[in-house]
Formats: C-alpha cells, structure tokens, sequence
C-alpha cells in the first residue's frame, strides 16, 4: 500500500507542538540574521549613503521611516489573511497568529507616524497634514488599536477571533486607499518612488540600503511574531490547565 500524501506544512503546522518546534529551529537564525541586516543597513544609511540635493541630511530619516510604512502595511496584509483562515478554513493557528501581530503592526505604524512627523517639519514646515496619506495612516493605526482593544474586550476566544477577523477584513479596505492616495488626491506626500511601474526613481547609492532595512525590519517582524506566538500559545495552555483545575477541585468539593 502506498504511503498517504504528507500533508501541507500550513496543515501541520495547526498542532501547537508542530508549530513551536518549528519555531524554535527558525528562531535563532532570523535573529542572527535581523542583527547583521540592522548593522549593515544602518551603517550604509548613516555612514555610505550621500545626502540629497534638496533635504540634505534629513533624507536619512526616510531609511527609518519607509520600511515602517512598508511593514505597518504588510502586517496588516497578513493579519487579513489570518483573518480569512480563522472564519473560512478554521485554522486553529491564524488567530493566533492575528492576536500575535497586531501589536507589532501597531508599533510599526506607530514609528512611521512619528518619524514621518520629524521629516515634514523640515520639508514642509509643518509636524502635521491633515492629507490622504497621513490621515489613512493614522486611520490604520486606529484600527489597530481597535483590534487589539476588541481581542482584550472578548473572554471567549473562539467569539473573539470570530469578530476581530471580520473587524479586520473591513479594516482592510483601507490598504489600497493608503497605497493609492497619493495618486487619488491632492497630497504633500511625495509619489510612489520604489514600487512604481516605470522602476525606481531613486539612485542605488540609497535604493540599496533602503531596500536592506526593509529586510531589516521584516526579519524582526518575524522574530517578534514567532516569540509573541509561542507566548499566546502557552498562556493559552496556562489556561486551559488552570480551568481544568478549578472544574477538579469544584468536582472532588461537591
């Protein structure tokens, strides 16, 4: 008799052991991998990279800034995708993986607020524009805080993964208006640089750091998911334990 067709990892990966085991052979080598990727591009975007004509040395903020805007939307882009396999395919991990990201994309937005703040007051001499891309920003940070503030809200986890997944894929309507506001609107924001159709408008002395702090930050997004995941997962079974328990003792009193 022929062997049954192994299972996809995506399906392996919905038992808890499976997952963390695979975790903790992954674990190190991104964290490795994240160091030496933040040493190599912030050295190449303080130390190699020049200043630009018109912002001077100001331009350096946007090797902190873009790659939190990148993964503030890429966060979220997963999230809705988790969302999608807790209320359509019923994985039991992705609202795990949901609940543990949601923090993170929150930070990362929060960070590309912040410094997109501190390159507009030179350039535009302004902390703050009520625009389209700054407003769709501040919006997706809402919306996360929203998501965060509704998984806290909900005793039942199942109840709560239901809703924060609905939350979520109407959240995402969202992306595409941040993605595109620039070019919707009238906006301070400057256009599409990186990701445009006809290529890259900026020069590769900056393209080329900016592009390994975005790997950067997309392997620390890796790392912080995977360690905030294992941690739901065991409070998660602290709980289960600890219900167990108090349904024994309430048992062996009555």
């Amino acid at each position: 008799m022929e062997n049954a067709a192994k299972p996809a990892l995506w399906m392996r990966l919905a038992n808890p052991a499976a997952f963390n085991a695979l975790a903790d052979k992954l674990l190190w080598p991104l964290v490795i991998a994240c160091l030496a990727a933040f040493a190599y591009g912030l050295y190449g975007s303080f130390f190699t990279s020049p200043a630009d004509y018109q912002q001077g040395e100001t331009v350096r903020i946007m090797y902190i800034h873009v790659p939190a805007a990148w993964l503030a939307l890429f966060t979220y882009a997963g999230m809705s995708v988790s969302a999608l396999g807790t209320l359509v395919f019923r994985h039991p991990m992705a609202d795990v993986a949901q609940k543990a990201a949601a923090p993170i994309g929150a930070a990362f937005t929060l960070i590309c607020l912040i410094t997109g703040s501190f390159w507009g007051k030179p350039m535009w001499g302004t902390w703050w524009e009520w625009d389209a891309r700054l407003t769709s920003v501040l919006i997706l940070f809402l919306i996360y805080l929203g998501i965060i503030a509704l998984w806290r809200a909900i005793d039942d986890p199942l109840r709560g993964a239901r809703a924060v997944a609905i939350l979520t894929l109407v959240g995402a309507v969202n992306l595409p208006i941040i993605k595109f506001s620039v070019d919707w609107w009238y906006t301070l924001h400057q256009p599409a640089s990186v990701f445009r159709m006809g290529g890259p408008t900026i020069h590769k002395s900056m393209l080329t750091p900016l592009f390994v702090m975005g790997l950067a930050y997309l392997l620390l997004y890796f790392v912080l998911l995977i360690i905030r995941m294992k941690t739901e997962l065991m409070n998660r079974r602290i709980e289960r334990l600890r219900i167990a328990a108090a349904d024994h003792a309430a048992r062996a009193g009555g």
